[in-house]
């Protein structure tokens, strides 16, 4: 079809120019991906396919940054609309919907996946540069040392060493970042935690019965006191089977003298304060002294009651 392949973004002058007719480019066979900007209906419109499309229409030099860079790099970014792009320099920076472009003095990039892109360390430091939440800042780092681009020493040498805005930010929130947490809501359930100020639990946490006959991991766990804490998605028990498996598993823990705390959605968005209520009296029935039962104002900022 000419000199453009149309599993990539192209222009209408693109189309033009390889034989593709107007009326064919606008017959439903290909997605607008926004100002003059299309590909092939049989291509998935990605992140990548975006941020692709968001650098064609951006001076040489430019590059994936902030959200759109932590989300190819596989984390969980705080929600837009947008695909963020960052300038070589102030000049031509772009006015067009879909795209948020910045300029900011020098970063560190790479490239990855054919794209230039902020490196992973970066993203996370252009996240707090804009005012990421700081639980929405520690859900990317924890996504990233998760996925395996970076480490916690790396985010922390990243942060304490950033001279941009943010820098306050980025350097409390790489230090509650963890390894072996594996998925959101963890991330917030330990956070709660930590922001009312309860002893933070141990993270990705093996259990095996007593007999060996399971093998189980727990995503949180107080060690000393024999308390387990769980995020649960389910809202209700759809598989019999894996709920039955449930019941057994709970009853061998209670044999082993462990306690389950279990923390749905409604835990975390409706009612965080009962959430730490059911965890410091958990606790406290284990044995464990010297907590406050006054819980650090904080996390009501962050775990408002809905």
């Amino acid at each position: 079809m000419g000199p453009f392949d149309p599993r990539k973004p192209f222009t209408r002058a693109q189309a033009r120019r390889g034989g593709l007719p107007l009326g064919t480019l606008l017959g439903g066979n290909f997605h607008k991906l926004g100002w003059d900007q299309y590909v092939s209906r049989q291509v998935p419109v990605t992140t990548r396919i975006r941020a692709q499309s968001a650098l064609t229409l951006c001076p040489p030099g430019s590059h994936v940054s902030h959200h759109t860079a932590a989300e190819l790099w596989g984390a969980v970014a705080p929600t837009q609309s947008c695909t963020h792009v960052t300038l070589p320099s102030v000049n031509g920076r772009l006015v067009r919907a879909g795209i948020k472009s910045h300029y900011g003095g020098p970063r560190t990039t790479t490239t990855f996946k054919g794209l230039p892109i902020s490196t992973p360390e970066q993203a996370f430091l252009d996240l707090a540069s804009v005012g990421a939440e700081l639980v929405d800042l520690v859900i990317v780092a924890d996504g990233l040392i998760k996925q395996e681009r970076t480490t916690t020493a790396q985010l922390t040498a990243a942060a304490v060493s950033w001279q941009g805005r943010g820098r306050s930010l980025a350097v409390r929130a790489a230090g509650l970042a963890r390894a072996g947490v594996d998925s959101v809501q963890e991330t917030r359930v330990r956070l709660l935690v930590v922001l009312a100020g309860l002893p933070e639990p141990k993270v990705n946490v093996i259990m095996r019965a007593q007999d060996g006959e399971w093998r189980r991991r727990y995503d949180m766990a107080y060690l000393e006191w024999k308390t387990l804490l769980e995020y649960d998605g389910r809202q209700h028990a759809e598989d019999p089977k894996q709920w039955r498996s449930d019941i057994y598993r709970r009853e061998e823990l209670d044999r082993m003298g462990w306690r389950l705390i279990v923390v749905t959605a409604d835990g975390i968005f409706r009612e965080p304060g009962r959430t730490l209520e059911r965890i410091l009296i958990a606790l406290l029935d284990a044995g464990a002294t010297k907590l406050s039962k006054r819980f650090r104002p904080e996390w009501e900022r962050h775990f408002p009651t809905r």
